[in-house]
């Protein structure tokens, strides 16, 4: 929005030229954003705190959990908002590729809305019913693959791009959409299953956002995908401003969501998130790099489909409890450790997955 007021300002006042780099939108958008969370959520905090909207705990889940019953949930708005906000601001709003990841964050944001409202409102515990979850994440994750596969202006845009093989970049065709709808519905519900501890899902989205980041900026640059040797996307630099607002707006939630935490995410956060995440890595054509940079959600969802199905082959328990970061709580590790040692494992997950670009 911004951008536009700058470039007609520039044929009178140079200094507005400066809006027209993109790092420098890239560092307004974190700060935006992260000031806004700052400001924000202390207002949202005592807002949910007056409308009673509390975390609801398992019963068969780590005691240690327990004392977390009624905190404050849904602050995933905060997140949100600031993302939203932030990106109006300061990107390109001709870009289409911002347009996508905005859809992207608000029709999943709202099915995580619709869930936590069942859940702490109506005292639904089953929040918003599985199949109808589902369905709307089905809906919205293949209305946008079929976007981006109908409006495509060149063949690297639909093409899979395999890491370490430099010259392996196989047209998809209609796989492009089946492979699309398994990124960022996965995506989605891999972060909404990571969000059990406090910080444990912020902080590495954070993570692979900033990478994602430095992603968009060399595919949308012809000197640098050149050197890395990876497909030349014209609208994808404008991504770093939208990547940058993640980060910061998560940098900000990180602020009231770390050990002990004063909000939590809910649904409303986890879901779009992940979906958003999912959705980036299908823009700048690295979905297999997401896998490998997301490892700690990918752990995650591996965890409770292992449990699922040996407890339904053979009527046996793998883990403690699912998803993993239960296991170890149950083991007695104490929560902040987990969160830590998660993190951990985040960062080399993230650098790996950076180091795939040049090792080609």
């Amino acid at each position: 929005m911004l951008v536009w007021l700058a470039e007609y300002l520039t044929q009178y006042f140079s200094f507005f030229n400066v809006f027209s780099y993109l790092t420098f939108r890239a560092i307004l958008g974190i700060l935006t954003s992260l000031l806004l969370s700052l400001y924000l959520g202390p207002k949202l905090i005592a807002r949910l705190q007056l409308m009673q909207i509390g975390q609801v705990v398992r019963n068969d889940g780590p005691q240690s959990h327990f004392s977390k019953k009624g905190t404050p949930t849904m602050g995933g708005l905060l997140i949100l908002g600031s993302v939203l906000l932030s990106t109006l601001l300061w990107a390109d709003l001709d870009n289409k590729y911002v347009w996508v990841v905005l859809f992207v964050l608000i029709s999943f944001g709202w099915i995580g809305f619709v869930d936590d409202y069942r859940k702490v409102i109506r005292k639904d515990p089953k929040g918003l019913i599985a199949r109808w979850k589902y369905f709307w994440q089905s809906l919205f994750a293949i209305a946008t693959a079929a976007f981006l596969y109908f409006t495509a202006d060149r063949p690297a845009e639909t093409a899979l791009l395999v890491p370490f093989l430099k010259d392996v970049m196989p047209q998809l065709g209609l796989l492009f959409i089946a492979l699309s709808y398994f990124v960022i519905v996965g995506t989605s519900n891999a972060v909404n299953l990571t969000d059990g501890l406090d910080g444990l899902a912020i902080v590495p989205t954070i993570m692979v956002a900033s990478a994602f980041a430095i992603i968009a900026y060399a595919s949308g640059n012809v000197n640098f995908s050149g050197y890395l040797n990876i497909p030349y996307l014209p609208y994808a630099g404008e991504l770093v401003v939208v990547c940058a607002a993640l980060v910061g707006a998560g940098l900000g939630f990180l602020w009231f969501n770390t050990y002990p935490a004063q909000v939590f995410m809910g649904d409303v956060g986890s879901l779009a998130l992940g979906a958003v995440l999912g959705v980036i890595a299908i823009l700048v054509r690295q979905e297999i790099v997401l896998f490998i940079m997301g490892g700690v959600f990918v752990m995650e969802t591996l965890s409770v489909i292992l449990q699922v199905g040996s407890y339904k082959l053979r009527g046996q328990r793998i883990f403690r409890m699912a998803p993993i970061h239960h296991h170890y709580e149950l083991k007695g590790w104490p929560e902040p450790r987990v969160i830590v040692r998660f993190w951990i494992l985040s960062i080399i997950f993230v650098l790996v997955g950076l180091a795939t670009l040049k090792l080609r």
